[in-house]
C-alpha cells in the first residue's frame, strides 16, 4: 500500500512546517480572550456562595490550563512526539480540515457536597498507578446531525451548550473526573531514598469541552471504507499525544497539570461526531464508557429524545462506586521509587508508519465462526472445551495476522488479552466501579501451531482465560504484592513485541446506546493514543445480536495483506 489514503499525501517536512506555523501565538490569542470574556453571569445561577466557590474553580482552572497550554505548545514545538496539552487550532488537510471553534471548562453542576474545606484525596492502586504510562484513553461515536424533530432546532451553540449542561450533571456523579493528579513527594525521613505517590485530588476544576467543525468531512469520510482516515479521526479528538502521567503535578503547584478529562464535539457536513480522552490512570475502558453512557443517558433525559415506553424500557447505567479497592497486603499509598514522575515514564516513538482498518463481522458471520472453532476443537478430542464467540473471532484475526506478517513456522508469537476483574475478585463490585480492573493475559505460540487451524488457535485462547480465571484471586495477591514492592509501568511496546497482537475493548460495552437525544450512534472509532502494530479493538457490531467489530492497526504492508486475506474477509461485512 502506498503512503497515501483517499489521495491524500503530504510530506512529513511540509507537515511538520504547517504544525509550528503560528501555533505558539493561536494559542496564546486562545487563552487571553478566553480569560478576558470569561463571566460569571454566564454560568448557571445557584446559592451565592457556591456560586462564588464555582466562579473561583472556573476562573483558576483556566488560568492553569492557560499557563499549561501555553508551556506545553512550546514544549511539543521542541519535543514533537511528546504532544501537547492542548490540539492545535486546525488539523487535517485542504478541505478535510478540522477548526476549533471554542474551548470551554465545564464543573460538575450541582457541586457535589463536601465533607471539609480541603479536597477529597483518591489514593491510585496498583492497577492504577501502572496505566500512567499509558497515553489517554479515547474513543468517539459517530451521531446523525440533530434536525428541526428535535428541540435542539439543530442550532449548534444550542446542542453544545445542552451537551455541556449534561457534561456538568456527569461530572457531578463523576466528580473525581474533574479533579487532578499529583504527585506527592513521599522520601524518607534523612531524605536519601526519593519516593513519590500518585493520588487523584478532587479539586473541582474541572473538564474540557471542545467544539469544532469539519464541513468538508461527510459520515462516510469517517466510516464509509476499510481504511480509517487516521489525520482527520485524529483531529476530531482531544488531549492528543500526553501519557496519563503528564497530567500529574506536584505538590508546590507544578504547571504541567492537564484535565482528567475531556470531550470533543464535531459538526461535520452530514453528522456530528462526539470523542472522549480519558486519563488512563483513572479509569480503564469499562470506566470510560460507563462515564460516556451516563453522559448520553442524562443528554437524552432532559432533550426530550426519548418518550415513553421507550424511555421507560431504556437501561440506565449504574451509578459510580468511587471508593477504590485495594488488597489487604497493599500499603496506601503506593510508593513508587522515582524522583520525578516525568523521568520516570519512557516515551513511545510515536514516528512509525501505521494504518488502520475497521472490519464488521455480522451476527450471522460470528455465530459460523464460533461454530467451525469449536467443531475443529472437538475433533482433536478435546471435547470439554466451549469457545466463546469473542475467541472465535479473535483466534480469526491472530491466525490472518500471522499469514500477512509472513511468519516462519517456526516463530514465536503472542496474543495479548485484557481479563477483568470486576465481580470476580472479592471487594471489587461487578457493576459501577471506577478506576482500573483489569489484567493482561498473554497467550504464547508459534506461527506454525497458530496458522494450523482456527480451532486450535481458539483453544489456546481458551485455555489461556480459563487457567487465569481459575487462579485469579492468587494470581490478583501475588501480582498486587510484587507490583507493590517492585512497581513497573505498562508499556504497549512491552506487551507487543515483533510478531504480537493485543486486543482491547469489549463487545460488552454499551456503544451504540449512546443516543444523547436525536438519534443513535452509526459508529465508533478510537483516537490516536495507544495505538501501534499489532493493536486492536474490539466492539459490539451494528445491529447487536452477536455482531462484532475489530478495529486493527498495522504496519502498511502488513495491513494491505491483511485485506486481500481471501479467507479473513470471508466473514468481514464490507461497507
Amino acid at each position: 500500500m502506498k503512503e497515501t489514503i483517499n489521495g491524500e499525501a503530504k510530506t512529513k517536512h511540509a507537515e511538520e512546517e504547517e504544525r509550528l506555523s503560528g501555533r505558539r501565538h493561536l494559542v496564546l490569542d486562545y487563552w487571553i480572550e478566553l480569560l478576558v470574556t470569561a463571566s460569571p453571569c454566564r454560568l448557571t445561577a445557584s446559592p451565592t456562595g457556591r456560586q462564588e466557590k464555582k466562579d473561583g474553580l472556573l476562573f483558576r482552572s483556566m488560568l492553569y490550563m492557560a499557563i499549561a497550554a501555553v508551556l506545553a505548545t512550546a514544549y511539543s514545538d521542541s519535543h514533537p512526539h511528546h504532544g501537547s496539552i492542548v490540539n492545535g487550532c486546525s488539523n487535517g488537510t485542504g478541505h478535510r480540515r478540522v477548526q476549533i471553534i471554542s474551548r470551554r471548562v465545564v464543573v460538575p453542576d450541582p457541586l457535589p457536597a463536601l465533607t471539609s474545606s480541603a479536597p477529597e484525596t483518591i489514593h491510585l492502586t496498583p492497577w492504577d498507578l501502572r496505566m500512567l504510562s499509558l497515553d489517554y484513553i479515547q474513543k468517539g461515536v459517530l451521531l446523525p446531525k440533530p434536525n428541526h424533530h428535535h428541540h435542539h432546532a439543530a442550532a449548534p451553540l444550542v446542542v453544545i451548550d445542552h451537551l455541556a449542561s449534561a457534561l456538568a450533571r456527569a461530572l457531578t456523579r463523576f466528580h473525581p473526573f474533574a479533579g487532578r493528579l499529583v504527585a506527592i513527594d513521599e522520601r524518607d525521613g534523612d531524605g536519601k531514598i526519593p519516593t513519590i505517590s500518585v493520588a487523584l485530588r478532587c479539586t473541582g476544576e474541572g473538564a474540557e469541552l471542545v467544539h469544532a467543525a469539519a464541513p468538508g468531512v461527510t459520515a462516510a469520510d469517517i466510516a464509509g471504507a476499510l481504511y480509517i482516515p487516521r489525520d482527520v479521526v485524529a483531529s476530531m479528538f482531544p488531549l492528543n499525544g500526553l501519557a496519563s502521567a503528564d497530567a500529574a503535578v506536584s505538590e508546590d503547584g507544578g504547571s504541567r497539570r492537564a484535565p482528567l478529562l475531556a470531550a470533543q464535539v464535531t459538526e461535520l457536513a452530514d453528522a456530528v461526531f462526539v470523542a472522549v480522552s480519558l486519563n488512563h490512570a483513572v479509569g480503564d475502558g469499562t470506566t470510560f464508557w460507563h462515564f460516556f453512557n451516563t453522559w448520553s443517558d442524562l443528554s437524552r433525559q432532559s432533550s426530550g429524545g426519548a418518550h415513553g415506553d421507550d424511555e421507560h424500557h431504556h437501561h440506565h447505567p449504574p451509578l459510580p462506586v468511587l471508593e477504590r479497592w485495594f488488597h489487604d497486603t497493599c500499603p496506601v499509598p503506593v510508593r513508587l521509587p522515582f524522583a520525578r514522575l516525568e523521568l520516570a515514564v519512557r516515551r513511545c516513538d510515536r514516528r512509525t508508519p501505521l494504518h488502520e482498518c475497521f472490519f464488521h463481522f455480522s451476527a450471522e458471520s460470528v455465530r459460523k465462526l464460533k461454530a467451525r472453532a469449536n467443531a475443529e476443537a472437538h475433533s482433536s478430542s478435546d471435547v470439554t472445551v466451549v469457545i466463546s464467540s469473542l475467541q472465535a473471532l479473535l483466534a480469526h484475526l491472530w491466525r490472518a495476522v500471522c499469514r500477512a506478517r509472513r511468519l516462519e513456522p517456526s516463530q514465536e508469537t503472542a496474543y495479548v488479552l485484557l481479563i477483568g476483574c470486576r465481580g470476580r475478585v472479592k471487594g471489587v463490585p461487578a457493576a459501577g466501579y471506577v478506576g482500573n480492573a483489569v489484567v493482561p493475559c498473554k497467550v504464547w505460540s508459534t506461527a506454525g501451531e497458530v496458522t494450523a487451524g482456527l480451532g486450535t488457535a481458539a483453544r489456546l485462547l481458551n485455555r489461556a482465560v480459563a487457567s487465569l480465571v481459575d487462579d485469579q484471586k492468587a494470581m490478583v495477591r501475588s501480582s498486587v504484592e510484587r507490583w507493590a514492592r517492585e512497581p513497573r509501568l505498562a508499556y504497549n511496546a512491552d506487551m507487543l513485541t515483533v510478531a504480537a497482537v493485543g486486543t482491547g475493548s469489549s463487545p460488552r460495552f454499551d456503544v451504540y446506546g449512546n443516543d444523547f437525544g436525536w438519534g443513535k450512534p452509526f459508529a465508533v472509532r478510537s483516537g490516536p493514543g495507544n495505538k501501534m502494530d499489532g493493536k486492536t479493538s474490539v466492539f459490539e457490531g451494528r445491529g447487536g445480536g452477536g455482531a462484532m467489530a475489530l478495529e486493527v492497526c498495522l504496519a502498511p504492508d502488513t495491513l494491505e495483506r491483511l485485506a486481500a486475506d481471501g479467507e479473513f474477509m470471508d466473514a468481514v461485512t464490507v461497507p
